[in-house]
């Protein structure tokens, strides 16, 4: 496990480097290496490699740093987050970084009772039933144990290398879960929970994929999870600012900003990094995107067709959030915390997001996979009616009259082509898997996809960073 941030900078060898950050005839610039992406992720990586007194040159193709952090704003002011938000208390590398930035973090309302819908019927609970009738909720228990119970098994280094991976590998997670059941409201559970997690339905996605992430985050009720779980904290004026004070942290110069990564050239001897606006010579490069936009980069020589037909087959998660306000959070004098579960809906999950002094009431919700997809092609009006009307009947009458409705459709974003992050289809794993991190030649992979703990998370893409950083660090030294 990497060490926090506050330790990384006092153990990593300081190394003096004579190939600075230079100008070298036109637009070419040289440096000990350049990171591909200013997420949390390349900015990790930079630091880490700036720590040990190394140049650094980060690449970033959009106008901010953050890529999946991004913060927002309603019209009276608010701040809200239009894309990664939540840190679980588990998640220990990106809260340690957190905190040593200066940060501040406050906890997921979660007083009261959660809300399930199913076939029009609205269930109240404070329980751990999820609202499900009492057959649904020990049929799901039940397959949840066995689910687990094999994610044990899974090696989080080598997921193709763990006891029955072609097995596990060969069937999605729905065929899984439809062969080991006939309840339908379990099955409704699992159709809607699976695309919370995913941005992704149980058929488009590998058993195996499926517990290799059961097992890297913790298990399920974590995942899922308020108090305790992976949405348990905010950052007070959100998660974006980790990446802006990482960045302003490097120093002016090292994060260059609409820079689109276009070709990549790599030999023995160093890399050239092409993007729009100039060239970098570097000895190593860490590629820190989507394995399906790196797949997108061109590459000189032409990378093995392992890696090519990896970055081919783990596509993005599709999901469009929303920020819906009202005057107050007329929910919590219900009793209700603010957590709902639609299985009947396109907006299938909500939560409290609304400020530390509740000066307004605010719900989140996600369109997420087939129906992320689905209200993709609605009008954003009839989105925005659409979700209303779910709201209104997890919540009531006051639920119809917002005063702001905010939204983010990640699918369409061009250097992210969507969220919370890849997967990997039936197969793959085993095929494919071992190229997801393994360095080629001077190039290195990191982001949230290539993380054996917490895969898909900001935790896992910050210790995605520091592992390229020592990849590279080791091979500087060496």
């Amino acid at each position: 496990m990497p060490a926090p941030l506050l330790h990384v900078r006092r153990t990593l060898p300081t190394l003096k480097s004579d190939n600075r950050p230079r100008s070298q005839g036109g637009d070419m610039t040289d440096c000990d290496v350049v990171v591909v992406g200013a997420g949390l992720a390349g900015l990790c990586a930079a630091e880490a490699l700036k720590a040990a007194g190394r140049s650094v040159l980060v690449l970033e193709a959009r106008d901010r740093v953050a890529g999946r952090n991004l913060g927002g704003e309603l019209a009276n002011g608010v701040p809200v987050e239009l894309g990664g938000q939540w840190i679980g208390q588990t998640q220990t590398e990106v809260l340690a970084l957190v905190r040593e930035l200066g940060l501040e973090t406050y906890p997921t309302y979660d007083k009261g009772a959660a809300v399930t819908l199913y076939n029009g019927t609205r269930t109240r609970y404070e329980d751990e039933t999820f609202g499900l009738s009492e057959a649904a909720a020990i049929e799901v228990g039940r397959m949840q144990a066995e689910l687990e119970a094999i994610a044990a098994t899974v090696s989080l280094s080598s997921p193709w290398l763990s006891p029955g991976a072609a097995e596990l590998d060969r069937q999605t997670l729905a065929e899984w879960l439809r062969a080991n059941t006939d309840n339908a409201e379990a099955l409704a559970f699992w159709d809607a929970v699976v695309p919370a997690l995913f941005s992704a339905e149980p058929s488009e996605m590998a058993l195996l994929h499926f517990l290799f992430y059961l097992k890297s985050g913790g298990l399920l009720d974590i995942l899922v999870g308020t108090a305790g779980g992976a949405q348990e904290l905010h950052v007070v004026g959100g998660t974006h600012q980790i990446s802006e004070r990482l960045a302003a942290g490097l120093g002016e110069g090292t994060v260059r900003l609409a820079s689109p990564v276009r070709t990549i050239s790599h030999h023995s001897d160093g890399v050239e990094v092409h993007y729009d606006g100039g060239s970098v010579a570097a000895r190593h490069v860490i590629v820190a995107i989507p394995p399906t936009l790196a797949g997108r980069l061109t590459y000189r020589p032409a990378l093995s067709g392992s890696r090519d037909g990896l970055t081919q087959q783990i596509p993005m998660g599709s999901v469009i959030k929303i920020q819906v306000a009202y005057p107050a959070p007329f929910w919590r004098e219900d009793g209700l915390n603010g957590f709902a579960f639609s299985l009947d809906d396109q907006l299938s999950v909500t939560l409290d997001n609304s400020p530390p002094d509740a000066s307004c009431g605010v719900l989140v919700g996600f369109f997420e996979g087939a129906h992320a997809r689905g209200a993709a092609r609605m009008s954003p009006e009839d989105r925005r009616s659409a979700a209303i009307v779910t709201l209104t009947k997890l919540f009531g009458p006051q639920a119809a009259e917002p005063i702001d409705y905010v939204e983010r459709d990640w699918m369409d974003e061009e250097y992210t082509r969507g969220c919370y992050g890849g997967r990997l289809g039936a197969g793959v794993w085993t095929q494919y898997g071992a190229a997801l991190a393994e360095p080629i030649g001077r190039i290195h992979w990191a982001g949230a996809e290539t993380a054996e703990v917490w895969n898909g998370y900001m935790d896992g893409a910050v210790r995605s960073g520091r592992r390229a950083a020592a990849e590279v660090l080791a091979e500087l030294e060496a």
